[in-house]
């Protein structure tokens, strides 16, 4: 099954953080993390997959953990990308949907990775998804990751305390919740609604919702 949305009633109201409960609480915000990141408004900027003016655009609502998302990155965005993203008809952006503390970090993680290495840390966490989220301490086992892609692990650490970052991606999930009525993931959102796909579809699904745009 895909996964599905957890009660947000009142998320604004008492605080994006807070009404995740503790376990979708980041650590408060250090000095280091002042001192080694770069603003949230920076970290938190679309990576755009593909040529910015592509006439048709993808935004996957995904959460790190789950296991239908994994398998898109893995299976099905591979042949998106040879078919329509490298020829410039496509593009994609990701946007963050966390279901739990794991995928939070996660998504934490990817943001403070270098820029031109979101996409590739994101594609290797996914593909790695069934190691890190079911290790007995997740935030060690990405940070492994986060090294191979170059962060030190003071960046690390600065990444999963910033609680201004937590808060900016629950704020983007809230904000894909209210635009778009996500209610599963993933799900995919093309030229701002005009067409959208839900769960995990085959590339065939995808092909025949793009063509359509394109034409």
């Amino acid at each position: 099954m895909n996964r599905k949305i957890l009660g947000l009633a009142g998320l604004l109201a008492v605080g994006v953080t807070a009404a995740f409960g503790t376990a979708m609480t980041a650590a408060p915000t250090t000095a280091l993390a002042a001192a080694t990141l770069p603003p949230v408004s920076e970290l938190m900027a679309d990576r755009v997959l593909g040529d910015p003016k592509a006439p048709v655009t993808i935004l996957d609502y995904s959460s790190m953990t789950c296991p239908h998302c994994a398998h898109f990155h893995a299976d099905v965005l591979p042949k998106i990308k040879e078919t329509y993203i490298d020829t410039g008809k496509v593009k994609l952006i990701f946007r963050d949907f966390p279901f739990d503390q794991a995928a939070l970090q996660a998504s934490m993680l990817a943001h403070c990775a270098p820029t031109e290495r979101y996409y590739p840390l994101t594609d290797v966490l996914f593909k790695s998804q069934s190691t890190w989220s079911r290790s007995s301490d997740p935030n060690k086992a990405l940070a492994q990751y986060g090294k191979l892609a170059g962060m030190t692990q003071d960046t690390i650490d600065a990444c999963f305390a910033s609680k201004e970052l937590a808060d900016a991606i629950l704020n983007s999930r809230l904000t894909g919740q209210n635009q778009y009525k996500i209610e599963a993931t993933p799900t995919f959102i093309l030229n701002d609604g005009k067409e959208r796909v839900e769960g995990a579809q085959s590339f065939e699904e995808f092909a025949k919702v793009i063509d359509k745009l394109l034409k």
